[in-house]
């Protein structure tokens, strides 16, 4: 369970993918990583995973991650085996209560989703089994603490920006350790805004500032005249159906027929 005190003062995991792409439905994991810190100062354990793809990994990608096909097929595992195995990772620590860093929640997680949907025929909710992950955001922590300022939020332009080490970056291990000590490093510079909020307080108020942050995106959008369609949700974004609607147990669809 979360001990007492202040979150990013007790134990916390966090979780990072690198992908074939950034289209989170049709996308694919190559590898991830899990670390887990008991407070601020102690020992990390770090769980990766390689995945086998099952589709040719993309130059784009490959020249992010560094990771080939020929890797991959040498020594990665199958996606079915590995995307279950992260499920059930993250299911435990929702159980356990202990918050999860996801840094730009809805692509990781909704690129999971997705990946167990195509496995497994099931979601991360299902997986979950009634837990809640309660996810801490630090793009979203970040853009609602220091709204106004000016530059990129990259993880390595946060990192620099916090005075967090970022050492191997598109790493996987290396990203999600580097998210973890952003957000502790978050939680401690701004204890009266974020740092003394229960987490699931916390995750609820995060699903809330980045509808914002997004509504004010999608404005300056429109403005521009670029016709991007920004979604508001968060942390993880609904599937839709073929004809473009979100999933819902009341949509009913003839082309599902």
């Amino acid at each position: 369970m979360q001990q007492s005190g202040h979150w990013y003062e007790g134990p916390l995991a966090s979780f990072d993918t690198e992908t074939t792409g950034v289209d989170v439905e049709s996308d694919r994991i190559v590898s991830a990583a899990l670390v887990r810190q008991g407070a601020p100062g102690l020992p990390v354990r770090t769980v990766q995973w390689l995945a086998d793809p099952g589709v040719p990994i993309p130059d784009g990608a490959r020249a992010v991650h560094g990771i080939s096909d020929e890797h991959v097929r040498s020594h990665g595992r199958p996606a079915r085996a590995v995307v279950g195995e992260i499920a059930r990772a993250l299911a435990e620590q929702a159980a356990a209560g202990v918050p999860v860093v996801v840094m730009n929640a809805p692509y990781d997680l909704t690129l999971l989703d997705r990946e167990l949907r195509r496995h497994h025929g099931g979601t991360l909710a299902g997986a979950l089994a009634g837990g809640e992950l309660l996810v801490l955001d630090p793009w979203v922590l970040d853009k609602h603490v220091d709204r106004y300022r000016k530059g990129r939020r990259t993880l390595t332009d946060l990192c620099a920006h916090y005075d967090v080490s970022l050492v191997g970056a598109h790493d996987a291990a290396a990203d999600a350790r580097a998210a973890l000590d952003l957000v502790r490093a978050l939680g401690s510079r701004f204890p009266e805004r974020i740092g003394t909020l229960a987490p699931p307080e916390l995750h609820l108020r995060q699903a809330v500032w980045h509808a914002a942050q997004a509504r004010g995106l999608q404005r300056w959008f429109d403005r521009s005249g670029t016709p991007e369609q920004v979604d508001f949700a968060w942390p993880l974004r609904p599937a839709r159906c073929a004809c473009g609607r979100r999933l819902s147990a009341e949509h009913r669809c003839d082309l599902a027929a």
